[in-house]
């Protein structure tokens, strides 16, 4: 798959009445009651906009901010993904090494593909096929650990041996693991991407660009399983024969930790990397007023965290300008571009209330984040801080309502502020059109007297 570019080596019926809606992102703010059912939807679900349609690139007047902004690394990207496109980008397609970033698509694969009670047995090419000084759990041969514990492993620990072992657990070996790495990243619109291995230890024949990793790491955020583990700060790793003691695993990401100088309110996952030859390589994942975004650093020298935070910051900026240019409601009529209240899966769980608000534990396990759901019938959507939205909210894009049960409405008027808007039958916000029951609304969705 090599092309003519090179490797880079340096590298909610009543009759409403109308106004102009302000400060729905306001509104949106946390007010909980007593859950009546079930909960359901997240902003962190498979979005529209994304799925396989190709992401519009920066436009020469985003590229020119993009300069202005100083990246120092060799490649990034900014990628907003609740619109599908790139907001900034320094060498989007130019090769380079991923190093640990690869995992990325080694743990969507697994996901896809395994359960987490599955066993994986460690073979001798598992562990010993590893260049020096790469990071291990020192698993052996012949040691068994469940496919769960691996996968933190894999992204918290960034254990090379773990990524062996689980490639051969999917694939049959390492090379036919390279080969469904590759057919996934084709199916995902990658065009300068090459997998040889699933750790991203130094291969020529590895290499990524920077808006191909983008459109990986938006698949791998975007499943559950992946989107939880790459934000999760600890997990203990169980003992073996080979290592008879428990091991405590943190997550590399800076951000992730408030801890941390570098923390980075909303961050939804990410993944760090490092080889001698791909230098820093960062990939981060932050939600904010419900636009989700995703930058790229490859090739950095010690500015990957600097770099990611003025990404962010402009990234964000940029939303709220827009937003505020159209009105927080603006665009174009969202009808039947959501998805009905059956297409959101039913998901079992227990309910917990705390000073801050209701969250939800899933029967399988972790607290519901980033998403949208059924819970006993009815929909639910949770921010990226695990707690139950309520008020109007921005869901891959699309504006719904929560009422103060955390229920997402449908079919129904909504008044807010002495305002009214119409929520359709998939509950998405009804812009620029007539509504079911004949009235008019604009293109913030505000009814036309």
């Amino acid at each position: 798959m090599m092309n003519n570019q090179s490797l880079s080596h340096s590298a909610a019926v009543h009759r409403p009445r109308v106004s102009v809606l302000l400060g729905l992102l306001l509104a949106a703010v946390l007010t909980f009651g007593l859950p009546l059912g079930a909960y359901a939807a997240g902003p962190g679900s498979e979005g529209e906009g994304t799925g396989n349609n190709p992401a519009q690139p920066a436009t020469a007047q985003q590229d020119a901010q993009a300069q202005a902004l100083e990246i120092a690394a060799e490649g990034a990207v900014l990628y907003d993904v609740t619109h599908n496109r790139f907001l900034y980008e320094k060498n989007a397609d130019t090769h380079f090494y991923p190093a640990s970033t690869t995992k990325l698509m080694t743990a969507l694969l697994v996901a896809e593909r395994c359960s987490f009670e599955d066993t994986v047995t460690f073979s001798e090419t598992a562990v010993s096929r590893l260049e020096s000084g790469a990071v291990t759990l020192k698993v052996k041969a012949g040691d068994q650990f469940s496919v769960k514990d691996c996968m933190y492993g894999l992204l918290l620990k960034s254990a090379n041996e773990v990524a062996n072992g689980l490639a051969e657990h999917v694939g049959g070996s390492i090379e036919g693991f390279a080969g469904l790495m590759n057919q996934r990243a084709a199916a995902l619109g990658c065009t300068n991407t090459h997998f040889v291995n699933p750790n991203g230890l130094n291969d020529p024949q590895h290499f990524t660009s920077a808006r191909d990793m983008a459109l990986i790491a938006r698949a791998a955020f975007e499943n559950e399983t992946v989107r939880q583990i790459a934000s999760t700060l600890k997990y203990s790793f169980p003992a073996s024969k080979s290592v008879p003691s428990v091991r405590e695993l943190t997550m590399g990401h800076k951000m992730l930790d408030p801890s941390r100088a570098e923390y980075y309110p909303g961050f939804v996952a990410g993944k760090t990397g490092f080889t001698s030859l791909a230098g820093n390589t960062l990939v981060t994942c932050v939600e904010k007023d419900g636009v989700r975004l995703i930058v790229v650093i490859l090739k950095s020298r010690q500015t990957h965290y600097a770099d990611t935070k003025k990404l962010l910051d402009y990234g964000f900026a940029a939303a709220a300008a827009s937003q505020g240019a159209a009105g927080p409601l603006g665009g174009q009529n969202t009808q039947g571009m959501a998805v009905g209240r059956e297409a959101y899966p039913e998901v079992e769980g227990t309910w917990s209330e705390t000073a801050q608000g209701w969250q939800f534990i899933k029967k399988t396990g972790g607290y519901a984040r980033g998403e949208t759901f059924r819970n006993n019938g009815r929909v639910y959507g949770f921010g990226t801080d695990c707690y139950m939205l309520t008020g109007w909210h921005l869901v891959n894009g699309t504006w719904h309502y929560f009422d103060a049960n955390g229920s997402m409405a449908f079919g129904q008027w909504i008044e807010t502020s002495g305002l009214w808007y119409y929520v359709d039958a998939n509950g998405s916000l009804f812009v620029n059109g007539t509504t079911p029951d004949g009235y008019r609304v604009d293109a913030n969705g505000v009814w036309i007297r």
